[in-house]
């Protein structure tokens, strides 16, 4: 498989590139505005500068950046922190990780997300692949199909608590046993790849949940500005009824919703499949074109009207929308949101984690380092 440098298209080098991807792996992981934190011998985690806290998405999207930079002891490090830390042995949600937990540890919560889940896994595969498996947690790849195993047979009748994934639609859950699931969470790209590695019980599975995500992503983006809603029902439509544990909207394109075009791009660049979902790339670019040129993006409708103030995460929306191009195809849109991105640095101050994160995935796709091991 061929991994692209797109920043060729806007006249930036390889040898460029490589210097601004170590500059953005030092700042990330070392720098003085790291996210990165190295604690005991050998352990670390990501820590939430916005909330100070660490959580299994920020966890595991430091293992899967970890393992595409060849950084096996700061994989190891923060997959040993979570095991100790984040994952639950015991209870209804056993075999899960705890979504969020102080920086000292101890959990903030007992309830998991399933984008964690997803990350852990498909992180912890590619460790196996590129480094070899190792002993007791460390053993990468029976870790990762003990996870996917837990999120699709919990609720079993052998085994309690709920899955993360509804086994009659196959889609991703926003929590176990939920009635609606976060279009951010479906993750094509990983299920084509479980459907590969996970445990043979469950690949048909995967192979189902492929299928269904491509679909649900069609109907979860607006067809004329590609914006998809923080939450979501099972057909596709905003996700508005009220929860019980927030009084917030989550309807809107807010900041889950920036990752569902990063996704779709990813997905398109390691399979080239489209069944109709990639055409929220192109439309989102045009969409936000010209408050990207403003640098003012908002909190939005999904049909584009401003519904908010000022984005607070407005280098999340930068970096996806820009990585949206490598399924938008080549034209000046594109190159207008790759070199505005390009020249963009990475965030500072105390909400930087989320965006960064972003910023980061979004550069190793771009750069061609986004790859299947």
């Amino acid at each position: 498989m061929e991994y692209k440098n797109f920043f060729n298209r806007i006249g930036v080098s390889d040898e460029e590139t490589k210097k601004r991807l170590e500059e953005i792996r030092w700042e990330y992981f070392f720098g003085p505005d790291k996210v990165y934190v190295s604690v005991d011998d050998d352990m670390g985690y990501i820590v939430d500068t916005g909330n100070n806290d660490a959580r299994t998405e920020g966890m595991s999207y430091g293992m899967m950046l970890c393992v595409q930079l060849d950084m096996k002891e700061e994989f190891d490090r923060i997959w040993k922190w979570s095991k100790t830390n984040m994952f639950m042995t015991e209870g209804y949600n056993e075999g899960y990780f705890a979504w969020s937990c102080a920086t000292d540890g101890h959990k903030n919560a007992d309830g998991p997300a399933p984008d964690g889940e997803e990350y852990y896994a498909m992180a912890l595969f590619f460790a196996s692949h590129r480094w070899g498996d190792g002993e007791g947690i460390f053993e990468y790849s029976k870790e990762a199909k003990d996870i996917l195993s837990a999120m699709i047979h919990k609720g079993s009748a052998t085994r309690g608590g709920a899955p993360m994934f509804n086994n009659e639609n196959h889609q991703i859950l926003f929590v176990p046993g939920s009635s609606f699931t976060d279009p951010s969470y479906h993750l094509p790209h990983f299920y084509e790849l479980f459907a590969q590695w996970a445990y043979e019980e469950d690949r048909e599975f995967f192979k189902e949940a492929v299928k269904a995500s491509r679909e649900y992503l069609v109907k979860a983006c607006h067809p004329d500005t590609g914006f998809s809603a923080e939450y979501a029902e099972f057909d596709g439509s905003p996700m508005s009824r009220p929860l019980p544990w927030t009084r917030d909207r989550h309807d809107w394109f807010y900041s889950d919703s920036y990752r569902t075009v990063a996704n779709i791009a990813l997905d398109y660049l390691w399979n080239g499949i489209d069944e109709g979902q990639i055409k929220a790339c192109a439309n989102i670019q045009k969409a936000l074109l010209e408050d990207m040129r403003a640098d003012s993006f908002h909190i939005y409708e999904i049909d584009g009207r401003v519904a908010g103030p000022d984005a607070l995460h407005p280098i999340g929306i930068l970096a996806t929308v820009a990585e949206a191009g490598i399924a938008a195809g080549e034209n000046e849109i594109s190159n207008e949101w790759l070199k505005k991105f390009y020249e963009t640095p990475l965030r500072k101050g105390v909400r930087r984690y989320y965006d960064n994160c972003l910023y980061f995935f979004a550069f190793l796709a771009l750069s061609g380092n986004y790859r299947i091991w």
